[in-house]
Protein backbone atom coordinates (compact mmCIF):
# COMPACT_ATOMS: atom_id res chain seq x y z
CA UNK A 1 0.00 0.00 0.00
CA UNK A 2 1.42 3.40 -1.01
CA UNK A 3 1.68 6.19 2.14
CA UNK A 4 0.27 9.30 1.38
CA UNK A 5 1.73 12.63 0.53
CA UNK A 6 3.16 14.13 3.90
CA UNK A 7 1.36 17.83 4.08
CA UNK A 8 2.59 20.40 2.04
CA UNK A 9 4.39 22.29 4.63
CA UNK A 10 7.44 20.44 4.18
CA UNK A 11 9.96 20.91 1.60
CA UNK A 12 13.06 21.75 -0.69
CA UNK A 13 11.81 22.63 -3.86
CA UNK A 14 15.27 21.16 -5.66
CA UNK A 15 18.99 19.10 -3.07
CA UNK A 16 23.31 19.86 -2.02
CA UNK A 17 24.64 22.11 1.33
CA UNK A 18 25.56 19.83 4.88
CA UNK A 19 25.62 16.81 6.70
CA UNK A 20 23.03 13.81 6.03
CA UNK A 21 24.03 13.01 9.88
CA UNK A 22 21.05 12.32 12.30
CA UNK A 23 20.77 12.48 16.33
CA UNK A 24 22.66 9.48 16.73
CA UNK A 25 25.68 10.52 15.09
CA UNK A 26 26.69 13.52 17.20
CA UNK A 27 26.54 15.12 20.31
CA UNK A 28 23.60 15.86 21.53
CA UNK A 29 24.88 20.19 21.54
CA UNK A 30 25.63 19.95 18.04
CA UNK A 31 22.75 18.39 16.76
CA UNK A 32 20.54 21.08 18.44
CA UNK A 33 22.64 23.61 16.51
CA UNK A 34 22.57 21.87 12.78
CA UNK A 35 19.10 20.20 13.14
CA UNK A 36 17.06 22.82 11.72
CA UNK A 37 19.98 24.24 9.40
CA UNK A 38 19.20 23.56 5.95
CA UNK A 39 22.96 24.07 5.10
CA UNK A 40 24.54 22.66 7.77
CA UNK A 41 21.96 19.25 7.73
CA UNK A 42 21.17 17.86 4.51
CA UNK A 43 17.87 16.15 6.25
CA UNK A 44 17.25 19.95 7.42
CA UNK A 45 17.31 20.88 4.01
CA UNK A 46 13.81 18.79 3.01
CA UNK A 47 12.18 20.70 6.08
CA UNK A 48 13.53 23.96 6.24
CA UNK A 49 14.24 27.61 4.43
CA UNK A 50 17.31 30.34 4.58
CA UNK A 51 17.15 33.94 3.86
CA UNK A 52 20.10 36.11 3.13
CA UNK A 53 20.23 39.89 3.44
CA UNK A 54 22.70 41.99 1.09
CA UNK A 55 23.67 44.43 3.94
CA UNK A 56 27.57 43.65 2.90
CA UNK A 57 28.44 45.31 -0.10
CA UNK A 58 32.50 45.35 0.32
CA UNK A 59 34.92 43.15 0.02
CA UNK A 60 38.78 42.97 1.26
CA UNK A 61 39.97 40.36 -1.35
CA UNK A 62 39.66 39.21 -5.20
CA UNK A 63 39.15 36.30 -6.59
CA UNK A 64 39.40 34.56 -9.91
CA UNK A 65 36.04 33.35 -10.43
CA UNK A 66 33.93 36.51 -8.61
CA UNK A 67 32.27 39.59 -10.09
CA UNK A 68 29.54 40.79 -7.71
CA UNK A 69 26.54 42.02 -9.55
CA UNK A 70 24.21 44.57 -7.42
CA UNK A 71 21.40 44.84 -9.42
CA UNK A 72 20.69 41.33 -11.26
CA UNK A 73 17.91 39.01 -11.07
CA UNK A 74 18.38 37.02 -14.10
CA UNK A 75 21.81 35.07 -12.62
CA UNK A 76 22.03 32.72 -9.58
CA UNK A 77 25.28 32.03 -8.12
CA UNK A 78 27.31 33.79 -5.13
CA UNK A 79 27.71 37.51 -5.40
CA UNK A 80 24.82 38.65 -6.99
CA UNK A 81 21.67 40.31 -5.53
CA UNK A 82 19.05 42.49 -6.79
CA UNK A 83 19.32 45.35 -4.56
CA UNK A 84 21.42 46.01 -1.13
CA UNK A 85 19.83 46.65 2.19
CA UNK A 86 20.67 49.35 5.09
CA UNK A 87 20.47 47.33 8.59
CA UNK A 88 17.27 48.33 9.12
CA UNK A 89 15.61 47.38 5.80
CA UNK A 90 17.64 43.96 6.41
CA UNK A 91 15.81 43.32 9.73
CA UNK A 92 11.89 44.46 8.68
CA UNK A 93 12.60 41.84 5.71
CA UNK A 94 13.63 39.09 7.98
CA UNK A 95 10.34 39.58 9.80
CA UNK A 96 8.37 40.24 6.69
CA UNK A 97 9.76 36.91 5.46
CA UNK A 98 9.40 35.15 8.94
CA UNK A 99 5.86 35.83 9.10
CA UNK A 100 5.26 34.26 5.62
CA UNK A 101 7.20 31.53 5.17
CA UNK A 102 7.07 29.48 8.72
CA UNK A 103 9.65 26.48 7.05
CA UNK A 104 12.22 29.70 8.01
CA UNK A 105 15.04 28.55 10.43
CA UNK A 106 18.27 30.70 9.67
CA UNK A 107 19.21 34.18 8.71
CA UNK A 108 22.36 34.46 6.99
CA UNK A 109 24.70 37.11 5.74
CA UNK A 110 27.02 36.28 2.68
CA UNK A 111 27.65 39.69 0.98
CA UNK A 112 27.52 40.02 -1.79
CA UNK A 113 31.01 41.26 -0.59
CA UNK A 114 32.16 39.89 2.47
CA UNK A 115 30.41 39.96 5.70
CA UNK A 116 32.82 41.33 8.11
CA UNK A 117 34.53 43.89 5.77
CA UNK A 118 34.39 47.50 6.05
CA UNK A 119 34.37 46.89 10.52
CA UNK A 120 31.27 44.67 9.72
CA UNK A 121 29.16 47.43 10.98
CA UNK A 122 25.94 46.87 8.61
CA UNK A 123 26.52 43.17 9.34
CA UNK A 124 26.77 42.95 13.39
CA UNK A 125 23.90 45.63 13.71
CA UNK A 126 21.39 43.63 12.02
CA UNK A 127 22.21 40.14 13.94
CA UNK A 128 21.74 42.79 17.00
CA UNK A 129 18.37 43.78 16.03
CA UNK A 130 17.74 40.43 15.00
CA UNK A 131 18.64 38.39 18.12
CA UNK A 132 16.44 40.47 19.63
CA UNK A 133 13.38 40.61 17.39
CA UNK A 134 13.49 37.04 16.49
CA UNK A 135 15.84 34.83 18.97
CA UNK A 136 14.21 31.32 17.70
CA UNK A 137 15.82 32.60 14.51
CA UNK A 138 19.46 30.92 14.16
CA UNK A 139 21.87 33.55 13.10
CA UNK A 140 25.25 32.69 10.43
CA UNK A 141 27.67 34.68 8.32
CA UNK A 142 29.94 33.66 5.25
CA UNK A 143 33.44 35.19 4.91
CA UNK A 144 36.49 34.73 3.25
CA UNK A 145 38.27 34.68 6.60
CA UNK A 146 40.53 37.27 6.45
CA UNK A 147 38.96 39.81 8.72
CA UNK A 148 37.43 36.43 11.17
CA UNK A 149 40.22 36.95 14.03
CA UNK A 150 39.13 40.23 14.52
CA UNK A 151 35.68 39.07 14.98
CA UNK A 152 35.31 35.93 16.53
CA UNK A 153 34.67 36.91 19.89
CA UNK A 154 32.04 39.62 18.84
CA UNK A 155 30.04 36.90 17.11
CA UNK A 156 30.19 35.15 19.96
CA UNK A 157 28.53 37.29 22.14
CA UNK A 158 25.37 37.99 19.31
CA UNK A 159 24.69 34.03 20.22
CA UNK A 160 25.81 33.45 15.89
CA UNK A 161 26.73 29.77 16.74
CA UNK A 162 27.16 28.63 12.18
CA UNK A 163 30.23 30.26 10.19
CA UNK A 164 31.30 29.50 7.00
CA UNK A 165 34.49 30.31 5.67
CA UNK A 166 35.84 30.06 2.04
CA UNK A 167 39.00 28.20 1.96
CA UNK A 168 40.48 27.34 -1.26
CA UNK A 169 44.10 26.35 -0.65
CA UNK A 170 46.32 26.26 2.20
CA UNK A 171 49.50 26.70 -0.09
CA UNK A 172 50.08 30.13 -1.00
CA UNK A 173 52.00 29.16 -4.49
CA UNK A 174 48.19 27.82 -5.88
CA UNK A 175 46.63 31.00 -4.41
CA UNK A 176 48.42 33.38 -5.99
CA UNK A 177 46.33 31.62 -9.12
CA UNK A 178 43.02 32.41 -7.50
CA UNK A 179 43.52 35.69 -5.48
CA UNK A 180 44.85 38.64 -7.17
CA UNK A 181 45.14 40.64 -4.39
CA UNK A 182 43.75 41.15 -0.70
CA UNK A 183 43.49 44.62 1.29
CA UNK A 184 44.37 44.33 4.89
CA UNK A 185 45.60 46.51 7.57
CA UNK A 186 44.80 49.34 5.34
CA UNK A 187 47.42 48.30 2.56
CA UNK A 188 46.90 46.19 -0.27
CA UNK A 189 49.19 42.79 -1.06
CA UNK A 190 49.59 40.53 -4.22
CA UNK A 191 50.75 37.73 -5.53
CA UNK A 192 52.19 34.85 -2.87
CA UNK A 193 52.51 37.44 0.02
CA UNK A 194 48.70 38.37 -0.52
CA UNK A 195 47.76 34.15 -0.34
CA UNK A 196 50.24 33.58 2.29
CA UNK A 197 48.45 36.35 4.72
CA UNK A 198 45.21 35.36 3.54
CA UNK A 199 45.97 31.37 5.06
CA UNK A 200 47.31 32.50 7.85
CA UNK A 201 44.53 34.67 8.92
CA UNK A 202 42.30 31.81 7.85
CA UNK A 203 43.49 29.32 10.10
CA UNK A 204 43.75 31.13 12.75
CA UNK A 205 39.78 32.52 12.50
CA UNK A 206 39.04 28.69 11.76
CA UNK A 207 41.28 27.84 15.47
CA UNK A 208 39.61 30.76 17.17
CA UNK A 209 35.72 29.49 16.30
CA UNK A 210 36.80 25.89 17.12
CA UNK A 211 37.30 27.67 20.58
CA UNK A 212 34.47 29.52 21.02
CA UNK A 213 31.70 26.83 19.95
CA UNK A 214 30.99 28.20 16.91
CA UNK A 215 30.81 25.54 14.45
CA UNK A 216 32.67 26.42 11.01
CA UNK A 217 31.31 25.35 7.92
CA UNK A 218 34.47 25.15 5.19
CA UNK A 219 33.37 25.91 1.48
CA UNK A 220 36.01 25.39 -1.14
CA UNK A 221 35.37 26.00 -5.20
CA UNK A 222 37.18 23.34 -7.35
CA UNK A 223 38.81 24.55 -10.17
CA UNK A 224 40.02 21.92 -12.74
CA UNK A 225 44.03 22.15 -12.92
CA UNK A 226 44.70 24.67 -10.31
CA UNK A 227 43.10 23.22 -7.13
CA UNK A 228 41.08 20.16 -7.59
CA UNK A 229 43.93 17.86 -6.54
CA UNK A 230 44.93 20.38 -3.53
CA UNK A 231 41.38 20.25 -2.10
CA UNK A 232 42.96 17.01 -0.20
CA UNK A 233 45.13 18.48 1.79
CA UNK A 234 42.63 21.85 2.64
CA UNK A 235 40.12 19.01 3.64
CA UNK A 236 42.69 17.37 5.78
CA UNK A 237 44.12 20.50 7.35
CA UNK A 238 40.97 22.47 7.83
CA UNK A 239 39.70 19.03 9.69
CA UNK A 240 42.93 19.09 11.91
CA UNK A 241 41.88 22.26 13.28
CA UNK A 242 38.17 21.21 13.83
CA UNK A 243 35.93 22.12 10.84
CA UNK A 244 32.40 20.56 11.40
CA UNK A 245 31.47 20.58 7.67
CA UNK A 246 33.18 20.73 4.31
CA UNK A 247 31.34 22.08 1.12
CA UNK A 248 33.20 21.36 -2.54
CA UNK A 249 31.61 23.18 -5.17
CA UNK A 250 31.94 23.51 -8.65
CA UNK A 251 33.49 26.57 -10.49
CA UNK A 252 31.15 28.92 -11.93
CA UNK A 253 33.35 29.99 -15.13
CA UNK A 254 30.68 31.52 -17.51
CA UNK A 255 32.04 34.08 -19.75
CA UNK A 256 28.82 36.04 -19.70
CA UNK A 257 29.44 36.62 -15.83
CA UNK A 258 32.55 38.67 -16.24
CA UNK A 259 35.17 36.73 -13.82
CA UNK A 260 37.92 36.48 -14.66
CA UNK A 261 38.22 32.52 -14.94
CA UNK A 262 35.29 32.99 -17.28
CA UNK A 263 36.85 35.71 -19.55
CA UNK A 264 40.08 32.77 -19.83
CA UNK A 265 38.17 29.96 -20.33
CA UNK A 266 39.39 28.41 -17.13
CA UNK A 267 36.61 25.38 -16.78
CA UNK A 268 34.72 23.94 -14.45
CA UNK A 269 34.94 20.27 -13.07
CA UNK A 270 32.48 17.84 -14.87
CA UNK A 271 29.97 15.85 -12.27
CA UNK A 272 31.98 12.75 -11.86
CA UNK A 273 35.08 14.75 -10.91
CA UNK A 274 33.45 16.78 -8.62
CA UNK A 275 32.48 13.57 -7.28
CA UNK A 276 35.41 11.73 -7.06
CA UNK A 277 37.22 14.49 -5.19
CA UNK A 278 34.01 14.42 -2.57
CA UNK A 279 34.31 10.63 -2.42
CA UNK A 280 38.00 11.43 -1.73
CA UNK A 281 37.52 13.83 1.11
CA UNK A 282 34.69 11.61 2.55
CA UNK A 283 35.24 10.26 5.74
CA UNK A 284 35.55 11.74 9.65
CA UNK A 285 35.29 14.57 7.98
CA UNK A 286 31.31 15.50 7.06
CA UNK A 287 30.83 16.20 3.66
CA UNK A 288 27.96 19.05 2.56
CA UNK A 289 26.75 18.21 -1.01
CA UNK A 290 23.40 19.91 -1.19
CA UNK A 291 24.72 23.38 -1.27
CA UNK A 292 23.19 25.70 -4.22
CA UNK A 293 25.96 28.43 -4.91
CA UNK A 294 23.09 30.94 -3.48
CA UNK A 295 22.65 34.48 -4.54
CA UNK A 296 23.47 36.91 -1.62
CA UNK A 297 19.97 37.66 -1.05
CA UNK A 298 18.38 34.45 -1.60
CA UNK A 299 15.11 33.58 -0.15
CA UNK A 300 12.86 30.40 0.62
CA UNK A 301 13.87 26.67 0.93
CA UNK A 302 16.98 25.64 -1.05
CA UNK A 303 16.57 25.16 -4.68
CA UNK A 304 14.25 28.46 -5.00
CA UNK A 305 14.24 31.84 -4.20
CA UNK A 306 11.37 34.04 -3.53
CA UNK A 307 13.23 36.78 -2.89
CA UNK A 308 10.98 39.07 -5.71
CA UNK A 309 8.05 38.67 -3.62
CA UNK A 310 9.81 40.50 -0.93
CA UNK A 311 11.92 43.50 -2.32
CA UNK A 312 12.41 46.57 -0.24
CA UNK A 313 9.55 48.90 -1.49
CA UNK A 314 6.75 45.61 -0.87
CA UNK A 315 8.41 44.96 2.26
CA UNK A 316 7.83 49.07 3.47
CA UNK A 317 4.33 48.71 2.10
CA UNK A 318 3.87 45.46 4.08
CA UNK A 319 2.17 45.60 8.04
CA UNK A 320 5.29 44.12 9.71
CA UNK A 321 4.39 42.53 13.22
CA UNK A 322 7.73 43.83 15.04
CA UNK A 323 6.64 41.50 18.05
CA UNK A 324 6.76 38.08 17.17
CA UNK A 325 6.83 38.08 13.50
CA UNK A 326 4.53 34.80 13.12
CA UNK A 327 6.92 32.78 15.87
CA UNK A 328 3.84 30.64 16.89
CA UNK A 329 3.37 29.58 13.23
CA UNK A 330 6.89 28.32 12.99
CA UNK A 331 6.81 26.87 16.34
CA UNK A 332 3.76 24.47 15.14
CA UNK A 333 5.57 24.18 11.93
CA UNK A 334 8.73 22.54 13.87
CA UNK A 335 6.72 20.37 16.06
CA UNK A 336 4.98 18.51 12.55
CA UNK A 337 8.52 18.37 11.81
CA UNK A 338 9.93 16.82 14.49
CA UNK A 339 6.69 14.05 14.42
CA UNK A 340 7.46 13.37 10.38
CA UNK A 341 11.28 13.04 11.28
CA UNK A 342 10.82 10.17 13.70
CA UNK A 343 8.33 8.26 11.27
CA UNK A 344 11.22 9.19 8.43
CA UNK A 345 14.09 7.46 10.64
CA UNK A 346 11.82 4.62 11.13
CA UNK A 347 10.85 3.92 8.05
CA UNK A 348 14.56 4.14 6.29
CA UNK A 349 15.46 1.52 8.99
CA UNK A 350 12.99 -0.37 7.94
CA UNK A 351 14.15 -0.24 4.02
CA UNK A 352 17.36 -1.06 4.59
CA UNK A 353 16.41 -4.01 6.44
CA UNK A 354 14.67 -5.71 3.72
CA UNK A 355 17.70 -5.59 1.43
CA UNK A 356 20.50 -7.00 3.76
CA UNK A 357 20.32 -9.87 1.66
CA UNK A 358 22.08 -8.00 -1.17
CA UNK A 359 25.75 -8.28 -1.01
CA UNK A 360 28.76 -7.43 -3.10
CA UNK A 361 26.89 -5.55 -5.67
CA UNK A 362 28.43 -2.17 -7.40
CA UNK A 363 26.49 1.23 -6.52
CA UNK A 364 24.35 2.77 -8.92
CA UNK A 365 23.00 6.46 -9.35
CA UNK A 366 19.45 7.47 -9.51
CA UNK A 367 17.88 10.89 -10.52
CA UNK A 368 14.90 11.83 -8.62
CA UNK A 369 12.28 14.65 -9.66
CA UNK A 370 10.88 16.33 -6.23
CA UNK A 371 8.99 19.22 -5.05
CA UNK A 372 10.19 18.61 -1.35
CA UNK A 373 9.16 16.55 1.71
CA UNK A 374 11.89 13.91 1.05
CA UNK A 375 9.18 12.11 -1.92
CA UNK A 376 8.98 11.78 -5.54
CA UNK A 377 6.34 14.30 -6.52
CA UNK A 378 7.49 16.19 -9.54
CA UNK A 379 6.69 15.64 -13.12
CA UNK A 380 9.38 15.54 -14.99
CA UNK A 381 8.36 17.97 -17.82
CA UNK A 382 8.69 20.35 -14.66
CA UNK A 383 11.30 19.80 -12.87
CA UNK A 384 14.51 22.21 -12.94
CA UNK A 385 16.40 20.29 -11.39
CA UNK A 386 17.46 16.58 -10.50
CA UNK A 387 18.38 15.36 -7.02
CA UNK A 388 21.33 12.59 -7.31
CA UNK A 389 21.16 9.38 -4.88
CA UNK A 390 24.26 6.87 -4.73
CA UNK A 391 22.19 3.26 -3.95
CA UNK A 392 23.55 0.49 -2.62
CA UNK A 393 22.35 -2.27 0.04
CA UNK A 394 23.59 -0.29 3.23
CA UNK A 395 21.13 2.88 1.87
CA UNK A 396 20.53 5.56 -0.23
CA UNK A 397 22.52 8.51 -0.02
CA UNK A 398 22.39 12.05 -1.82
CA UNK A 399 25.27 12.67 -3.56
CA UNK A 400 24.51 16.14 -5.39
CA UNK A 401 21.88 17.68 -7.57
CA UNK A 402 21.67 18.93 -11.19
CA UNK A 403 20.21 21.33 -12.59
CA UNK A 404 18.37 21.93 -15.74
CA UNK A 405 16.22 23.57 -18.83
CA UNK A 406 12.82 22.84 -18.27
CA UNK A 407 11.15 20.46 -20.57
CA UNK A 408 7.78 21.67 -20.32
CA UNK A 409 7.29 25.24 -21.65
CA UNK A 410 3.46 26.42 -22.37
CA UNK A 411 2.44 22.85 -22.67
CA UNK A 412 4.62 21.10 -24.99
CA UNK A 413 7.82 19.41 -24.86
CA UNK A 414 11.33 21.04 -25.64
CA UNK A 415 13.24 18.49 -27.25
CA UNK A 416 16.80 20.73 -26.82
CA UNK A 417 15.77 21.00 -23.17
CA UNK A 418 15.57 16.87 -23.20
CA UNK A 419 18.99 16.65 -24.77
CA UNK A 420 20.20 18.63 -21.81
CA UNK A 421 18.45 16.97 -19.07
CA UNK A 422 19.65 13.50 -20.50
CA UNK A 423 23.71 15.22 -20.82
CA UNK A 424 22.94 15.95 -16.88
CA UNK A 425 21.42 13.05 -15.41
CA UNK A 426 23.83 10.25 -18.12
CA UNK A 427 25.47 8.44 -15.52
CA UNK A 428 22.22 7.50 -13.64
CA UNK A 429 20.69 4.15 -14.44
CA UNK A 430 17.25 5.23 -13.95
CA UNK A 431 14.61 8.80 -13.17
CA UNK A 432 12.21 8.66 -10.43
CA UNK A 433 9.32 11.13 -11.22
CA UNK A 434 6.11 11.52 -10.43
CA UNK A 435 4.88 11.47 -13.89
CA UNK A 436 6.51 11.73 -17.30
CA UNK A 437 4.86 11.20 -21.02
CA UNK A 438 5.93 8.71 -23.50
CA UNK A 439 8.08 10.89 -26.04
CA UNK A 440 10.66 11.50 -23.26
CA UNK A 441 10.05 7.96 -21.65
CA UNK A 442 11.66 6.90 -25.08
CA UNK A 443 14.60 8.77 -25.60
CA UNK A 444 16.04 8.14 -21.60
CA UNK A 445 15.59 4.58 -22.53
CA UNK A 446 17.33 4.95 -25.33
CA UNK A 447 20.13 6.96 -23.53
CA UNK A 448 20.05 3.99 -21.20
CA UNK A 449 18.30 5.59 -18.39
CA UNK A 450 15.23 3.65 -17.33
CA UNK A 451 12.36 6.12 -16.69
CA UNK A 452 10.20 5.18 -13.31
CA UNK A 453 6.94 6.46 -12.09
CA UNK A 454 5.80 3.54 -10.03
CA UNK A 455 7.10 4.94 -6.56
CA UNK A 456 5.34 8.36 -7.50
CA UNK A 457 5.03 10.42 -4.23
CA UNK A 458 6.25 7.61 -2.70
CA UNK A 459 9.64 8.74 -0.34
CA UNK A 460 12.64 8.86 -2.33
CA UNK A 461 15.06 6.72 0.12
CA UNK A 462 12.37 3.90 0.20
CA UNK A 463 12.02 3.94 -2.99
CA UNK A 464 15.35 3.85 -4.14
CA UNK A 465 16.09 0.71 -2.08
CA UNK A 466 13.11 -0.87 -3.37
CA UNK A 467 14.28 -0.23 -6.86
CA UNK A 468 17.77 -1.45 -6.09
CA UNK A 469 16.66 -4.76 -5.18
CA UNK A 470 14.39 -5.43 -8.24
CA UNK A 471 17.56 -4.02 -10.64
CA UNK A 472 20.06 -6.13 -8.88
CA UNK A 473 17.09 -9.14 -9.25
CA UNK A 474 16.60 -8.30 -13.05
CA UNK A 475 20.71 -7.70 -13.44
CA UNK A 476 21.45 -11.07 -11.85
CA UNK A 477 18.56 -12.75 -14.31
CA UNK A 478 20.28 -11.12 -17.51
CA UNK A 479 17.13 -9.71 -17.78
CA UNK A 480 18.95 -6.20 -18.26
CA UNK A 481 22.55 -5.14 -18.40
CA UNK A 482 24.80 -3.48 -16.74
CA UNK A 483 24.59 0.42 -17.98
CA UNK A 484 28.24 2.07 -18.58
CA UNK A 485 28.21 4.96 -17.05
CA UNK A 486 28.80 8.09 -18.99
CA UNK A 487 30.28 11.54 -17.72
CA UNK A 488 27.18 13.70 -16.98
CA UNK A 489 27.64 17.68 -17.49
CA UNK A 490 27.68 20.23 -14.18
CA UNK A 491 24.77 23.39 -15.54
CA UNK A 492 27.26 26.35 -15.61
CA UNK A 493 25.89 29.83 -16.00
CA UNK A 494 22.70 31.83 -15.21
CA UNK A 495 20.40 28.90 -13.98
CA UNK A 496 17.91 30.81 -12.40
CA UNK A 497 15.69 33.41 -13.11
CA UNK A 498 14.19 34.80 -9.90
CA UNK A 499 10.47 34.22 -9.85
CA UNK A 500 8.21 37.52 -10.92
Amino acid sequence: MKSQPAPEASGCTTSSCGSSDGPSDMAPEVWEKVKNHPCYSEEAHHYYARMHVAVAPACNIQCNYCNRKYDCANESRPGVVSEKLTADQAVRKVLAVAAEIPQLSVVGIAGPGDSLAAGAKNTLNTFDQLSQLAPDIKLCLSTNGLALPDYVHRLKATNIDHVTITINMVDPEVGQHIYPWIFHNHKRYTGIEASRILHERQMLGLEMLQEAGILAKINSVMIPGINDEHLIDVNREVKKRGAFLHNIMPLISDAAHGTHFGLTGQRGPTAQELKALQDKCEGDMKLMRHCRQCRADAVGLLGEDRGSEFTAEKVMLMDVDLDGAGFEKRETYREHVESERATRHASKAAAIAEVAHIAGEKPILVAVATKGGERINEHFGHAKEFQIYEVTAKGAKFVGHRRVDLYCEGGSGDEDGLETIINAINDCVAVFVAKIGGCPSKSLEAAGIEPVDSYAFEYIEESALAYYASYTERLGSGAIHEKIGADASIRQGAYTARRA
